[in-house]
């Protein structure tokens, strides 16, 4: 009898999971979703609008947060999604006894265009505000992805001239009318140059290269002509016309939010078109050495900038208008639409203005750049939302009249022509320069957003500083 009360006890004190049938230990049921049809069309919807923000140069965390407001606004509230400067991968969990729905889409195409931009920001308000079915949503975002550019390309090339002038002034050309005009043409050129090799699929390396070579090239063949008292500050402006494209702001804004694979494949791109920039240049200056001597494409002492403008009564707001006039030469070169193009000329009349300001009380050029653009990142973050336009509108466009290309000209030719070390040590400070413009802007918008918010009300939560998608953050923190 003892011994059957014994056994009788072991049994009750048995882990009742082991008791239980195969295939219910320990299940955790997930949500109760859609039909599957509908989830693969909500993840799929999320993902074609991640990819035009990743193309327009938003950077990961934004794309994160945006891709979990619409798949949650339709009824997936656990959704895992993965980014990476090649592709946005998103996951919907359905518990432990079924597997995850898993979507993955290749981000190839990277052109701006920030109408496009602006029409999916709109439609996402409307997707969170609940204002569209699943279908509906998907069929307007058909549209918005498949529409043709809102003006024609020549507009856009005409858009590069410009800003490539309004640089050249801003460098300090602004008493020599042919140096913007020379910028000008070469930087259409330039574009128009561009264009045909990239519809023959020549990679965007070799396009840079060729771009520089040909602005380096037309720069000199004015100076050696006597047509251009100063070669210097023309390739310096079509430098940064050609460097403006690039992912500055955003690939600062994955290395502080905390994504490191997209920051540095950004960076990789970022250093690869330089370097391809670079070459195209530094063939140019060595060619052009070979056949005027070295006098050609020389560096003077006007060549630094800003000395034309004698009275600083006078010296700010040529700056602010020339840096107007780049920004919002650049935002449509980009095909922004009226209210972005006019906030972003805005934003980047405030760096230039800033950016002298400072300059003139001689702050470092590193200092100025990066206190420029975080007053820049600062108000864009605050009017961007009110006037309901993407913030890295402003951003990018602002940030554009202080990128480098000064800097990064004079090292070249220091170390292509003069056979300095120093040029060395003038890149790094390029480098710096185009650092400190990025982590300036993301700092700006961070700032900003208790401010918009109602001084802090959402500190607690937030998410990284948002240049695109929602503002408000969703119910679970996107780290």
């Amino acid at each position: 009898m003892g011994i059957t009360q014994r056994a009788r006890g072991v049994l009750r004190r048995r882990d009742p999971e082991l008791t239980m049938p195969p295939g219910t230990r320990n299940v955790v049921y997930g949500p109760a979703l859609p039909d599957e049809s509908t989830v693969h069309l909500v993840l799929d919807l999320g993902l074609r609008i991640g990819e035009v923000q990743m193309a327009s140069g938003a950077g990961a965390s934004d794309v994160t947060a945006t891709i979990v407001a619409v798949v949650s606004a339709y009824g997936l509230p656990h959704t895992e999604v993965d980014v990476i400067y090649t592709s946005i991968t998103v996951s919907t969990y359905r518990g432990t006894d079924l597997p995850p729905i898993t979507s993955l889409r290749v981000v190839r195409n990277r052109s701006l265009d920030y109408t496009r931009l602006d029409d999916v920001e709109k439609l996402l308000r409307r997707i969170t505000g609940n204002e569209l079915t699943a279908a509906e949503a998907y069929a307007e975002l058909d549209q918005i992805t498949t529409a043709p550019h809102p003006f024609p390309r020549w507009v856009a090339t005409l858009s590069w001239a410009g800003m490539a002038a309004s640089l050249a002034v801003l460098l300090g050309g602004g008493s020599t009318p042919m140096l913007p005009l020379v910028a000008a043409g070469s930087t259409a050129l330039v574009d128009r140059v561009g264009r045909l090799l990239n519809k023959r699929a020549l990679p965007f390396f070799f396009q840079q290269a060729v771009g520089g070579a040909i602005a380096t090239a037309v720069a000199l063949g004015c100076y050696a002509t006597g047509l251009l008292g100063n070669a210097a500050l023309a390739i310096a402006a079509s430098i940064i016309v050609l460097l403006s494209g690039m992912t500055v702001v955003g690939s600062m804004q994955d290395a502080i939010t905390g994504y490191n694979v997209t920051a540095a494949g950004r960076i990789a791109e970022l250093a690869l078109m330089s370097a391809g920039l670079i070459a195209g240049v530094v063939l140019s200056l060595y060619i052009g050495v070979r056949i005027g001597g070295e006098s050609v494409g020389s560096l003077d002492a006007q060549s630094l900038g800003r000395v034309e403008v004698q009275a600083p009564v006078l010296h700010l707001p040529v700056q602010l208008l020339a840096g107007a006039s780049t920004a919002a030469c650049f935002a449509l070169a980009s095909y922004a639409p009226p209210r972005p193009l006019l906030a972003a000329g805005i934003g980047g009349g405030v760096a230039a203005a800033v950016h002298s300001l400072l300059t003139l009380v001689d702050v470092h050029t590193v200092l100025a750049g990066a206190v420029a653009t975080t007053v820049v990142g600062f108000i864009g973050g605050i009017i961007a939302r009110r006037l309901e336009i993407p913030a890295l509108v402003i951003a990018v466009s602002g940030v554009a009249p202080l990128l480098p290309g000064f800097a990064t000209y004079r090292g070249l030719y220091e170390l292509s022509v003069l056979r300095s070390p120093d040029g060395v040590a003038t890149l790094m400070l390029a480098v710096a320069t185009g650092l400190a413009l990025g982590a300036g802007v993301v700092l700006g918008e961070y700032l900003a957003q208790p401010v918009r918010t109602r001084l802090g009300r959402l500190e607690r939560r937030f998410a990284g500083p948002r240049m695109s998608g929602p503002l408000r953050p969703t119910k679970r923190r996107i780290d």
